[in-house]
């Protein structure tokens, strides 16, 4: 990815560090009822849950929504099949894919983050869910072998991931041959070039750890996953954020028209992504 270049490791501490605080202090990620740093949707319903989902699976699950869509909705699981869930948070993904596979699958939560780790397990253990487990590790090495999940979900994460090419990868190496990538995730629809501030100083405002500084445009999205190995890569854009609210802009930003303002806000977009390994 072109644009800020900010340190790999730095940028994991950061992530690390911001929802280890969540997972400790419990609730949303929000600040407001209405978004966290303009993306992220606290209210799980208004990403496409219904209240009988979420009323099916652990409450301190479902009290941490920190995504920007429901892709166990858009993975139509089957039962019997392995799911790993990256970034899997509070578990809230894990715990809907883990009814839908029944008994005879499995769901692993992978998460780089020691408190949202024994969170997810305690949810587990609390509502006697049997049939997931909970790793620690990054999706840039993802700890387990080749050819052994049949179907990748996340949540509003590879947006924060530094090195998305290694990490894709990576998820193309953990799925058998036949497998998929059903994921939501903060894009970019639409380039910079017509702005007068170049990428690099627009990403080096915005936040990693509020999912805009990373996020990917479209065609970017599509071209790592074919570089990658996948095929059928398909990226819808759900809806789109703030563009009628220039305000939510870093203050150095705000450098720019008015109208060029508006016009970046709105290409910053939730979206259903996803693909499959041949």
């Amino acid at each position: 990815m072109t644009g800020n270049r900010i340190d790999p490791a730095s940028i994991r501490e950061a992530v690390r560090d911001r929802y280890g605080r969540i997972a400790q202090q419990g609730g949303g990620c929000c600040t407001s009822s209405a978004c966290c740093d303009d993306t992220c949707v606290e209210d799980p319903t208004q990403l496409g849950y219904t209240a009988e989902d979420l009323a099916q699976i652990p409450e301190e699950a479902a009290s941490i929504s920190l995504g920007c869509g429901a892709p166990v909705k858009l993975a139509n699981l089957r039962e019997g099949e392995t799911v790993l869930d990256l970034g899997s948070g509070g578990g809230i993904d894990v715990f809907l894919a883990a009814r839908l596979v029944g008994p005879s699958g499995f769901v692993y939560g992978l998460d780089m983050t020691d408190e949202m780790i024994a969170l997810a397990t305690r949810n587990a253990q609390k509502a006697g869910v049997s049939n997931v487990r909970f790793i620690k590790g990054e999706i840039e090495a993802i700890p387990l072998p080749d050819a052994s999940v049949d179907v990748i979900i996340s949540n509003c994460v590879l947006n924060l991931v530094p090195d998305k090419e290694r990490a894709f990868r990576e998820i193309w190496r953990v799925l058998k041959p036949g497998g998929r990538l059903a994921v939501s995730d903060i894009v970019v629809d639409g380039g910079f070039d017509d702005l007068l501030l170049s990428e690099e100083q627009i990403r080096a405002a915005l936040s990693w750890t509020g999912c805009v500084a990373g996020a990917l445009t479209i065609d970017t999205y599509l071209r790592m996953l074919q570089d990658a190995g996948f095929v059928d890569a398909r990226v819808t854009v759900r809806y789109r954020y703030l563009s009628d609210n220039p305000s939510a802009l870093p203050e150095s930003l705000r450098v720019l028209p008015e109208e060029q303002q508006r016009a970046l806000l709105s290409r910053i977009c939730s979206a259903d992504i996803t693909a499959c390994k041949p």
